[in-house]
């Protein structure tokens, strides 16, 4: 079976975050700073790149007093990705945060949980709450990418390609998926948002933005059955991921690689 280089590439930070605001029971958690990192992830293996989630750039981000540390773009060429390049990206989920960056690649087809589009384009977008972690104008890109014959609509669970599988958990959102990818030290599972923080699922306590508590603690089991360990588990915003993980190449910060050995344990 094919094995594949992962790369966590951070392009935005929220630094004054608290541990209060990242569990939905937060009883007996310290009040410490807990700052709340952005990533894209890319898998580099058989001659291809696949980008798993697009982020948001600096107009998106604005609004929602939400920085850009650097372009998703200048990251992914920082290891050598030339988005113009890219065939396939798989979006975990439609959250504003992770289906950005509309025309960064041009020439790739998207994998999207077919529930996910399903939800996004429904009466739940009339309600507020349900509404605010997505934009519009992210759901219509993907809208637009359909009709031109560039989106998959996946259901449930898939082999994406060789060493690549894709999984729904829902949770977070009604259509979450998560990413597992053959590495040379073993299986390694990008949660995305079914799990913020290591400590989410650790602790087994969900991070406060949800669509389903019972389906989130569910996927926090089926993350377990389909990594390795602990450390091949990799959480959707979690500052520990750069630092367990040795940096992509020398010099250049904040960029990870995930199919090296960790150098530690998280917690």
């Amino acid at each position: 079976m094919s094995e594949y280089e992962v790369y966590a590439v951070r392009y935005a930070a929220k630094d004054e975050r608290r541990a209060s605001e990242n569990f939905i029971d937060n009883s007996g958690i310290p009040d410490a700073p807990m700052p709340l990192d952005f990533f894209v992830w890319a898998l580099v293996g058989r001659g291809r790149t696949v980008i798993v989630d697009t982020g948001f750039d600096e107009k998106a981000g604005k609004p929602r007093n939400y920085a850009v540390t650097r372009p998703v773009a200048e990251g992914l060429k920082q290891v050598g990705i030339n988005p113009d390049n890219v065939k396939d990206v798989i979006l975990t989920h439609m959250h504003w945060d992770h289906a950005g960056n509309h025309d960064l690649f041009p020439q790739a087809r998207y994998h999207v949980q077919e529930r996910e589009m399903h939800f996004c384009t429904s009466r739940c977008m009339c309600d507020a709450e349900q509404k605010k972690a997505y934009n519009a104008e992210d759901v219509s890109h993907i809208v637009r990418r359909n009709f031109e014959g560039r989106v998959t609509l996946h259901d449930a669970n898939s082999d994406f390609d060789d060493g690549i599988s894709l999984h729904w958990l829902g949770g977070h959102t009604a259509g979450l998926q998560v990413v597992r990818v053959k590495t040379r030290r073993g299986y390694v599972v990008l949660a995305s948002d079914a799990s913020h923080y290591y400590a989410n699922i650790l602790r087994r306590r969900p991070f406060p933005v949800l669509f389903d508590t019972n389906q989130m603690l569910n996927g926090f089991a089926v993350i377990r059955q389909l990594a390795d360990s602990p450390s091949h588990i990799i959480p959707g915003h979690d500052r520990q991921v750069l630092s367990l993980f040795p940096a992509a190449r020398e010099g250049i910060d904040g960029i990870a690689r995930l199919d090296a050995d960790p150098r530690g344990s998280p917690a």
